[in-house]
Formats: C-alpha cells, structure tokens, sequence
C-alpha cells in the first residue's frame, strides 16, 4: 500500500497556485504526474500524494518542474480569486473516487483528441504530399509528352524536306527529258528541211546540164556525208555488276534455303496490319513499320528505351513478322532489366529467322548474344553458355563472344567448385 505525503508547501496569488513537494531521494524518472482540472496525483513508490483541488485550474498551461529532490508546481487558476485552502473542504470517500474516474475519463478523452488531430494533420500531410508527387509525375510526363512531339515534328519536318527534295530531283529530271526531247525534234525538223531542198531543187539545159548534173551529185554525196555520224571518239566504259544478294560462291551456297528466306522477307513486307481503328489517326509515316523501326534506333541511340519500346510496340501491331523489331525491343528490354522478355523477343526473333542463311547470320549472332546475357543475368550459366556456343558456331572468328563464353566457363567451373 502506498504511503501518503503531506508534507508539502504552497502559495498562490489572485492567477496562479505555487506548490512544492519533496521527492525523499526517489529518481525523476521514477516520478509520474496526473494533473486535471480538480485533481492532481503525483506517484513516485513507495509515496503517493493526491490533492483535490479548492477550485479548477487551466491544466492546459499548468507546468511542473522536478530537480533538486523537489516537484514545483505552477497551477494556474481559471478565476483569479483567492483560495481559502490548496483542497477542497468536505470531501468524501465517494466524492473523491468520482473526481479520479471523471479526470480519467477526460484525460483519457483529451488523449483521444490529441491522437484523432495527430492523425488528421498526418493525413494532410500525406495528401498534401501525394499532390506533390503527382505534380511532379504531371510534370515529367509533360515534359516526355513535349519532348515527343518535339521529336515528332522535327521528324516530319525531315521527311518533308526529304520529300521537297525529291520532288525537285524528279521536276529536274523531267526538264531535262524535256530539252533533250525538243533539241531531237529540232535536229530532225533540220534535217527534213535540208532533204526537201536537196529534192526541189530543178537542173539546168545542154553543158549547163551536165554541170548541174555534176553539182548535184556532188551535193547529193556532201549530203550523205553529213548524215553520216562522225567516228566515235576512243575511250573506256567502266561496267558494275549488281552485287548478289547472297556473297557466296554457288557451290557453297543453298539456293532453296536463300529463295525461301526471300520468299519470307517479301511476305513479312506484305504483311500489314493496318484495319485496327486506332491506326486511323496516325499519320502515314507513322503507320509505316519501318519508319516506326528506325524512329526507335534512333530513340534506342540517346538512351531513350521506353520510348523506343513504345516505337518497336507499335511497328509490331502493324507487323509481326519482321524479326529485326523483336530483336531491337530486345536490346531495349536488355538495357531495362526486363530479363524475361528479353529471352521472349530473342527467341522470337530466332525463330522468324529461318532457314539460316548468310543474310540472317549477324542477326542470329546478336539474338543469341541477348539472350544469352539474359540468362547469365538471371544466374542460368548453362543456359547462357549454349546461346554463347551458338553464337560461335555461326561466327566462330567473333573475339568478342569467344572471350564472353570463356568467362561463364569459368563461373560455372568456379560455381561446380564451390558446391
């Protein structure tokens, strides 16, 4: 049972009550205070003191100071008149117990105040900050939406000049067609008059006749020799063949596999897929899977790779079956992390690169390549070393993957050797 402490001292004035109590050598940190409006309890074991106050106080400014073996206590009156006695007078057992429970009861309601505004202020503070974050995204999305377009129009910009000049090439070849048409129909207009002259022309009577006769032959043979082309003047003509698509030599060549992977690049060509409603609104560059493929090169280039994703995503809804865009959106989801799909694209891509053949080659080797780093990234050695062996086997002069398949021999070797 706790001992009671009534050795206190206090003084007050018209605003406030002054109280000290002596904590007997107990620790401050031993020490719990409870101050309420008409009560206030101080416990520090074995002691205990409780004071019902004379009248309510403004528990809200009250202050208490522990130091130096002692509690001060600043109570502040809610009226500024003067007390009697610090306790109130006449109280009872019941009383007393029902002061306690009511400065519980509102303690404990003050405390629930206290957390619902904590929470409250916390929940602004979140929104508040949600807001920014968005904002911020708002931002950096409009500032990659600007850049797009930016990227846009400057293409277009470069396909319009591409088109003017062309069309200029075109308008020139034309005027000069032209010329050359007009300067042949004037020499052959020159030529025709000459003849008619030469036919018109009447000879003259006795040794005149004879004359003429001999004029006119001689003109007749300056005639012919005028439409006689001049010799050709010596020189070289230099001939270059159309190189053959396949450099190979026929013997070591297989036409059918060759005629069948140009087959299957003509048809991949014809192969569009342009019925999708949301294509209507694309310009007609931008329903072109080659341009979209070399949009995303370039995008790929400046470090840009989910807008070249992007670009690779919509040449592919155009048309599937080229096997260069699965491998650039390779290269792309390689440089993202995107390991899984980066073996999805590879393997794609080597299986629309059949049969092989020499023009398919440096896309096999890279298509292996890929998916052979997402493998050993994914810590699947074996499985990268195969795609690696692969790889040489079509190129196996390649330095650069001999050396890179020498170093995931020698993690598995190392890795067989741990375990």
């Amino acid at each position: 049972m706790p001992l009671q402490v009534g050795d206190y001292s206090w003084q007050q004035t018209e605003a406030a009550v002054f109280l000290s109590l002596p904590l007997r050598g107990v620790s401050v940190r031993d020490a719990d205070v409870f101050c309420s409006e008409s009560y206030l309890k101080v416990n520090f074991p074995p002691f205990l003191f409780e004071a019902f106050l004379y009248a309510p106080i403004d528990d809200a400014i009250s202050k208490a100071k522990i130091g130096n073996d002692t509690i001060l206590f600043t109570l502040y009156k809610k009226e500024a008149v003067m007390w009697e006695s610090l306790l109130a007078s006449g109280a009872d057992k019941e009383m007393k117990q029902r002061i306690r429970e009511q400065s519980i009861l509102q303690a404990q309601e003050r405390a629930q105040q206290a957390g619902e505004a904590k929470a409250a202020a916390r929940r602004e503070d979140q929104k508040y900050t949600l807001g920014v974050m968005m904002k911020i995204e708002e931002d950096e999305r409009k500032k990659i939406e600007d850049m797009k377009e930016n990227e846009r129009r400057k293409t277009t910009k470069e396909l319009e000049v591409w088109k003017e000049c062309q069309r200029k090439a075109k308008e020139q070849k034309e005027n000069q067609r032209t010329e050359i048409c007009q300067q042949e129909k004037q020499v052959e207009e020159e030529r025709k008059k000459v003849k008619h002259k030469s036919l018109t022309r009447k000879p003259s009577s006795g040794h005149l006749s004879s004359k003429g006769r001999h004029s006119e032959n001689i003109f007749s043979e300056k005639l012919k020799e005028d439409s006689i082309p001049a010799p050709r003047s010596v020189g070289s003509i230099k001939i270059n063949f159309t190189p053959r698509i396949f450099p190979t030599a026929l013997r070591e060549s297989q036409v059918a596999e060759e005629e069948e992977w140009l087959h299957k690049q003509a048809e991949a060509r014809r192969a569009m897929n342009t019925d999708i409603p949301e294509f209507c609104d694309l310009k007609e560059e931008e329903r072109n899977p080659d341009w979209l493929k070399e949009k995303g090169n370039k995008l790929f280039a400046t470090g840009d790779y989910l807008a070249a994703v992007n670009a690779y995503n919509l040449a592919l809804r155009l048309n599937n079956k080229i096997p260069l865009l699965y491998l650039n959106r390779a290269a792309c989801h390689l440089k993202l992390k995107n390991l899984y799909k980066t073996i999805e694209d590879s393997s794609k891509a080597l299986e629309l690169l059949t049969p092989p053949v020499a023009d398919n080659a440096n896309a096999r080797i890279k298509a292996h390549v890929r998916r052979g780093t997402a493998f050993c990234r994914l810590e699947l050695y074996v499985e990268g070393l195969q795609d690696y062996e692969a790889a040489l086997r079509i190129d196996p002069a390649n330095t650069v993957v001999q050396n890179d398949a020498q170093k995931i021999r020698s993690v598995i070797q190392g890795t067989e050797l741990t375990s």
